[in-house]
């Protein structure tokens, strides 16, 4: 199993709706999520909008095609990005780089 951790940055005025969205995410999108592959999925937010993500799978290429390959994604992503800083026109899918595991314990 594959560990992947991930930085975004979400906009300080947005951050309290960003907490709403993923209080109450859309049950296909979590249903897409499982289908693809994503596993053990976490957010987590610090008050300056340093988002931190962390999942678990097979395998990340496979996974983010699979999501890519659906709708609700696109819709979800849509929605989400103009919380996010940075993204250069990239959707928040697309602008998650893994971060490199140095260290790890089992």
């Amino acid at each position: 199993m594959q560990r992947v951790c991930f930085l975004l940055k979400v906009r300080a005025d947005r951050l309290d709706e960003y907490r709403e969205r993923h209080a109450a995410v859309w049950p296909e999108m979590l249903d897409a999520l499982s289908a693809t592959g994503w596993h053990n999925y976490s957010l987590f937010l610090r008050e300056d909008g340093l988002l931190v993500g962390y999942l678990e799978t097979e395998d990340l290429a496979a996974a983010q095609a699979g999501m890519e390959a659906t709708d609700v994604n696109a819709r979800w992503q849509a929605e989400m990005a103009p919380f996010f800083e940075s993204l250069d026109g990239a959707r928040p899918d697309e602008a998650m780089k893994p971060l490199t595991e140095v260290f790890h314990l089992s």
